[in-house]
């Protein structure tokens, strides 16, 4: 039975990828008080200890605009960790699948990112993200980068989908950046999309991927499948767009709203650390080319995580 490591296990998409991946193998989850991804050694412990098939690193530090101040920090754990992965991994004849981001663009394109678009980073974060990126290409040559963008879900401690809900029931009117542009992604779309590269990974080159044989035999590397891919949600939308997705989706449900306006301004309204870039919508075609079909539009996404967190954060009291 294969074995996969999974690191960042408690984060909002690890806790999707701990729901998705057991057909695979053997998911050993690691958090931070397992492995501390700003210690090397801790790092190459676990990783050697556990002697996966796969690793996929779900783990990052987000803190966007703390990054522009925590510059070491970030870099520590987004893009020297992820090399050291990629190192311990390629001595292990394991595969690497790690998540990325679209903030390694500069959002002065109006056509969706490919995977073969120019790289630069705006942001301290993006940077890290991107020097994660180039160790992980230059150590490895069996790593699936997954570029993703506007993350959210119904685990980990904050998201904007989360933040949104709160203010909403705190405050009358709340006022939301319309012009930046991407596509928000839920962490079950992203497990789901990761977990089927990593049965694609599984495979020899011509088998058939949804046979169940073969979900638990030892990964057999297909080499053609390395690379840079996008995976975002279907669709375009604002920050306000989301903001009024979310309050729309949130009354029908029945959630607490205290809102009655919500107001567009623009990123010169609402100064922040970091630039942002203003356009990283990320195109799917060459995963769609990989696993047949594009994944779920954005709302329809919204949707089905605002039921799941309502049912398991109301119901329940």
């Amino acid at each position: 039975m294969s074995r996969i490591l999974l690191v960042g296990a408690t984060g909002q998409l690890g806790q999707e990828l701990q729901r998705t991946l057991p057909p695979l193998g053997e998911v050993i989850g690691v958090g931070r008080k397992t492995m501390d991804l700003a210690d090397a050694s801790s790092i190459r412990e676990v990783i050697r200890e556990a002697k996966p098939n796969l690793i996929v690193n779900a783990a990052a530090y987000t803190a966007v605009d703390k990054a522009e101040t925590e510059k070491e920090q970030a870099n520590l754990i987004n893009a020297i960790a992820p090399t050291i992965m990629a190192e311990e991994a390629q001595a292990l004849g394991a595969d690497l699948i790690h998540v990325s981001t679209d903030y390694v663009f500069d959002g002065q394109k109006n056509t969706p990112y490919t995977e073969q678009d120019a790289t630069n980073p705006v942001s301290a974060y993006g940077q890290s993200k991107l020097k994660g990126e180039e160790g992980i290409q230059q150590q490895s040559d069996r790593y699936i980068i997954l570029r993703t963008a506007w993350v959210y879900g119904s685990y980990g401690q904050s998201n904007f989908v989360k933040t949104m809900l709160r203010l909403f029931a705190e405050r009358d009117e709340i006022r939301v950046v319309a012009d930046q542009v991407g596509t928000p992604t839920w962490a079950g779309d992203i497990a789901r999309a990761i977990t089927t590269l990593g049965q694609h990974l599984s495979q020899e080159p011509g088998k058939d991927t949804n046979a169940t044989q073969e979900a638990t035999a030892p990964i057999n590397h297909d080499s053609t499948l390395t690379g840079i891919y996008h995976f975002t949600n279907s669709g375009v939308a604002s920050w306000y767009d989301f903001a009024v997705a979310i309050f729309e989706e949130a009354k029908q449900l029945g959630f607490p709203l205290k809102v009655q306006r919500i107001v567009p301004i623009t990123t010169s309204d609402y100064p922040t650390p970091a630039k942002r870039p203003a356009y990283s919508v990320l195109s799917g075609t060459k995963l769609k080319a990989l696993v047949g079909d594009y994944p779920p539009h954005w709302r329809q996404a919204l949707r089905l995580m605002l039921d799941e967190f309502y049912s398991y954060t109301h119901q329940s009291k």
